[in-house]
């Protein structure tokens, strides 16, 4: 297909670079780049690890509210009993 393109400087610089370090033609450049930007990536998806931190028995970690108040709550009576 021919079709005219016109590029903003950066992108135009780029494709520059690409086809002196792979030393291709404009076209080749253009065609890689189009192909490399819409195609997805084939890498496997990203994992996080997950670690078994421990539970209280009787704190329901679905409630993340009242964890943290009963976590305040407890941090406030060890302050109190402190005399602070």
């Amino acid at each position: 297909m021919r079709t005219t393109v016109t590029l903003e400087p950066d992108a135009e610089a780029l494709v520059k670079r690409l086809m002196r370090e792979r030393e291709m033609s404009f076209k080749q450049a253009v065609n890689h780049a189009i192909r490399a930007g819409l195609t997805p990536p084939q890498g496997e998806p990203f994992r996080t690890r997950t670690y078994d931190l421990g539970v209280r028995p009787g704190v329901n970690l679905d409630k993340a509210l009242q964890l943290a108040g009963e976590l305040e709550d407890q941090e406030i009576g060890r302050e109190l009993r402190r005399g602070r």
